[in-house]
């Protein structure tokens, strides 16, 4: 896997890269309080599918709660690995990079994400957006107190909440931008994972080269070693400068930094960022 911080903030460059191409569709016109939560929710998904490993990060985040989801899921992956595997799959436990690295776990979870929201009266989003800010601040903060860290995670995660339910009088109901929020999320999680040097077996169950399990890479010349100088130096750097940037671009189309009008930047650029 590609270390927490590069996840989380490719989550976030994922998120503001859609919501700032997107132009005039749905998903590009949504209110600040809307895509703030959302952005929250694509980076802390971009960490969710290691919660199919026990001892990973972000299955310490909630203490022994979220370890014993990490223990189920670990479970079902490494059930589902075995019950689909073929003879070209290798022989392994499966339970991590196994389902929950898989664009049908990210579809799940993204319908999953839909239907909570639809059919609550705003609790349950206050919810998910409390989890998923514990796996951001778990990913990028992810040498803080780490044996002894659930209870300062979860308060950091519910002072962000109430901050942004607190931003304005109005609770965002678009379920449907926040289902898509975690499912780029998770996919951002799959392409960090799938330039390293194990891949990623994100198209399962689709089989090829007779593997369903097969493990999507780029050629051995382009993968990069987690923790690595090219992560380090160079990948994580990155994204976080295009996350700062493309979120600076949206928040100023949805009138949230008004502001940047103020910065004297050049004709093109405006132009480019002003809405049409």
């Amino acid at each position: 896997m590609a270390t927490g911080p590069t996840h989380a903030m490719s989550g976030l460059a994922a998120w503001a890269a859609v919501t700032a191409l997107a132009g005039a569709h749905t998903i590009g016109q949504l209110s600040p309080k809307t895509w703030v939560v959302g952005a929250t929710l694509a980076t802390g998904s971009a960490l969710l599918p290691d919660i199919d490993h026990p001892s990973s990060t972000v299955a310490r985040t909630f203490g022994g709660m979220s370890r014993g989801v990490s223990s189920a899921l670990s479970g079902l992956s490494g059930f589902l690995y075995r019950l689909t595997r073929t003879q070209h799959d290798s022989d392994r436990s499966g339970t991590h990079r196994g389902f929950t690295h898989t664009v049908v776990f990210a579809i799940l979870a993204g319908l999953v994400t839909t239907a909570i929201v639809q059919s609550s009266n705003g609790t349950a989003l206050g919810i998910l957006m409390f989890v998923f800010a514990g796996l951001t601040v778990r990913g990028l903060m992810n040498n803080w107190s780490p044996q002894s860290d659930a209870l300062l995670i979860a308060a950091v995660s519910l002072a962000l909440t109430i901050v942004c339910w607190a931003w304005t009088g109005d609770q965002p109901h678009d379920a449907a931008a926040f289902g898509t929020a975690v499912m780029i999320g998770c996919v951002a999680h799959f392409i960090g994972d799938a330039v390293t040097e194990q891949g990623c077996p994100m198209l399962w169950p689709i089989p090829l080269g007779g593997r369903t399990w097969y493990p999507v890479a780029p050629p051995k010349a382009l993968r990069m070693r987690t923790g690595g100088k090219v992560e380090l130096a160079l990948v994580g750097p990155g994204l976080t400068i295009a996350a700062v940037l493309l979120s600076t671009v949206v928040l100023y189309r949805v009138g949230a930094v008004p502001w940047l009008e103020q910065l004297g930047l050049p004709p093109s650029v405006m132009a480019w960022i002003t809405p049409r």
